[in-house]
């Protein structure tokens, strides 16, 4: 049975004002009372009361990953370059990856996440189809080299995550143990009191086929995600797809005619030269990919999406021209692009340049632009790939309702990966019928530390912190006002209560004010607040819901009956 906490002896330090760097409410409310506290940009150290809240989620998440017949493990975070080397990982991942060398120079990785690790693991432990199926979990730190971390606990360079990983011999079997991931989840989530969605992903350097995420809708999520107010549609907004323009009738439009359009390189200063909407005219992004120069035409009033364009290329790198360049290439006049005559450049057109529509683009000249310029007779779309900005108002892929934006956290993360992995190891196992079955994989991460600052997002206050009990460091915090009749009741009532089995934070300081006390209990954010004040003489306390504020008064037996029923 767990003690009760006491103040006195807590190491806890709880501040009055927001850290001069903290930009999202989760980051100044597990500094400001005490949860966690910064080594470095993208580090943190987890103290008493955030270890306990970390720990609770880590907890949920393991009771029901065991409910469905997951084993867990755990693997080493420093590891060799040859798995990921194998996989193409090691150079897919850039420099996001933690490399290192040893004494003897041989290189090392701190892990991102294991699928290679956990791919040899069953390779050297699974012979047979009798062996599998499989699902193997860890609850671990993971290593990112963040080019830019921020927000606290939500985008760091080292945080605790839940990877699992599940091994079938058929598709069908990898499809039931996606399926008994995602129920898990969402069983995860609502336990923690996580409102979430779950929405459409593409896999990216995971690999795979299906990919889903489980978002948390707040306004620090870093995440956009699409939804559809009339159906059950939901997106990542990379994984949005739009279904091609309507193919027009390009004869109705007469022969190309250059137009004089002096200091006009962008579409804004284009448009409003020529009186037009810059949905009229056709945008001409050059990228490099693996090297080599390329142009992406987009409506003139849309953005290339390059998260999307890098999706679809991969594992091709995708890089913006510079100046340089241009050297060479008469060609490629900058400013003044358009597909007709680019002979040595392969074109790739969103779907909304549909052929026989007719734009207004660059004419391939300085200051010179072109109209009646028509897909299908004057360019040819090597590739078409929807790579524009999404944006509400976009069609529904699904009833073609208006689509909804809204900003989110990413928590989870479930992906079939299929057989990428195994045929990276040759991961065989005997079939019944005494010949080889290349096994297939599933991948499922959630964001232990990562979860547990989208609860504060999603459930803190004015006041502070206001967390869910599943997750909660404690169940009650019982603050006593200031006097030694007060403090002595607050630990009588809180001994009772940890010998009912709550779990007890006993505001139990000396020197302390009264003010300050319930000022830190409100920002430290137990969900039952119990509190030894001015009629401690009598027996009575004061018992406030953290989340409503609603108080009562109680006599201790009445009180601990109380909380004990919750």
């Amino acid at each position: 049975m767990a003690q009760v906490q006491r103040m006195s002896r807590l190491m806890v330090k709880t501040l009055r004002d927001d850290p001069a760097d903290a930009e999202t409410l989760s980051h100044k409310l597990l500094v400001r009372a005490g949860y966690v506290r910064r080594n470095a940009a993208g580090i943190w150290s987890w103290l008493p009361l955030g270890k306990k809240v970390l720990e609770n989620v880590a907890r949920v998440v393991r009771e029901e990953m065991d409910a469905i017949g997951a084993q867990e493990v755990l693997l080493p975070a420093l590891l060799p370059k040859e798995p990921y080397e194998a996989t193409g990982r090691w150079d897919e991942y850039g420099a996001e990856l933690f490399r290192l060398k040893d004494r003897k120079g041989a290189d090392y990785l701190l892990g991102p996440t294991h699928e290679e690790i956990f791919t040899q693991l069953v390779k050297d432990q699974c012979t047979s189809y009798k062996d599998l199926p499989v699902i193997l979990y860890q609850i671990q730190t993971k290593y990112r080299d963040e080019a830019r971390p921020r927000s606290g606990i939500l985008r760091g360079r080292e945080f605790q995550m839940k990877d699992s990983y599940s091994f079938d011999t058929t598709d069908e079997g990898l499809a039931e143990s996606y399926g008994l991931h995602r129920q898990a989840y969402v069983k995860i989530f609502e336990r923690l009191g996580l409102q979430h969605k779950i929405v459409s992903a593409v896999s990216g350097a995971m690999g795979g086929s299906a990919s889903e995420e489980f978002l948390a809708p707040a306004p620090a999520g870093e995440d956009t995600f699409v939804y559809c107010p009339a159906c059950d549609y939901a997106a990542n907004t990379e994984a949005v797809t739009f279904a091609g323009g309507e193919p027009a009738d390009g004869s109705a439009h007469g022969p190309v005619e250059e137009l004089d359009t002096p200091d006009t390189p962008t579409i804004e200063t284009l448009a409003e030269h020529l009186g037009v909407p810059a949905s009229a005219t056709l945008k001409n992004l050059l990228v490099k990919v693996d090297g080599e120069i390329v142009a992406v035409g987009v409506p003139g009033d849309r953005e290339v999406d390059l998260g999307k364009l890098e999706d679809h290329l991969a594992p091709a790198v995708v890089e913006m021209v510079t100046a340089e360049d241009f050297v060479g290439r008469p060609d490629l006049v900058r400013g003044y692009v358009g597909p007709q005559g680019l002979d040595k450049v392969r074109y790739i057109a969103d779907p909304r340049v549909a052929p026989g529509t007719a734009w207004i683009t660059g004419a391939n000249k300085p200051d010179t632009h072109a109209k009646n310029v028509v897909c299908g007779r004057d360019f040819e779309v090597d590739d078409y790939l929807d790579v524009v900005v999404v944006e509400e108002g976009d069609p529904c892929p699904k009833c073609g309702t208006g689509l909804k934006l809204d900003r989110a956290i990413e928590i989870g993360h479930i992906f079939q990966l299929g057989r990428k992995y195994a045929d990276a190891f040759q991961l065989d196992v005997l079939g019944q019928n005494g010949k080889p079955v290349r096994v297939t994989m599933g991948s499922y991460g959630i964001g232990v530390s990562r979860a547990v600052a989208a609860l504060a997002e999603q459930t803190a206050d004015d006041k502070g912190l206001c967390w869910p009990r599943e997750i909660a460091p404690a169940d009650v915090h019982v603050v006593a006002a200031g006097k030694a009749l007060q403090t002595e009741l607050a630990l009588d009532v809180s001994e009772k209560l940890r010998e009912a089995g709550l779990r007890v934070l006993v505001d139990d300081r000396a020197g302390v004010s009264p003010g300050v006390k319930f000022t830190d209990a409100e920002l430290i954010g137990v969900p039952k607040i119990l509190v030894a004040g001015r009629r401690s003489g009598e027996g009575v306390v004061e018992l406030k819901d953290r989340r409503t504020g609603e108080r009562e008064e109680l006599t201790v037996e009445e009180a601990v009956a109380r909380l004990t029923t919750v």
